[in-house]
């Protein structure tokens, strides 16, 4: 895919990966952010991919792309997501 190709499909993934995420504290990110969730997530929804399959994935304009980089979007998130609170909870241990 060529680079608006990618800010286009990250931006899709992004905001789909922050709707199945969701959470008490919904805020609404912004476009950069989705941007880079998304495809920072089909890169992470890529390599998970290979490692559970041992395949390497392609990303087109497809579903089963779509699938791996929501996946890693929202394995993305939630990790964001993990570590963000236990920085606010320094005193919790």
């Amino acid at each position: 895919m060529g680079f608006v190709a990618w800010v286009i499909f990250g931006a899709i993934v992004g905001w789909a990966g922050n709707l199945v995420v969701g959470g008490q504290d919904r805020r609404r990110q912004g476009c950069l952010v989705s941007v880079l969730v998304g495809v920072v997530g089909a890169a992470l929804g890529g390599l998970l991919y290979r490692v559970a399959t041992g395949q390497a994935k392609t990303f087109d304009f497809d579903f089963p792309s779509f699938g791996v980089a929501i996946l890693g979007a929202v394995v993305l998130l939630a990790i964001l997501r993990l570590v963000r609170d236990v920085a606010r909870r320094p005193g919790d241990r």
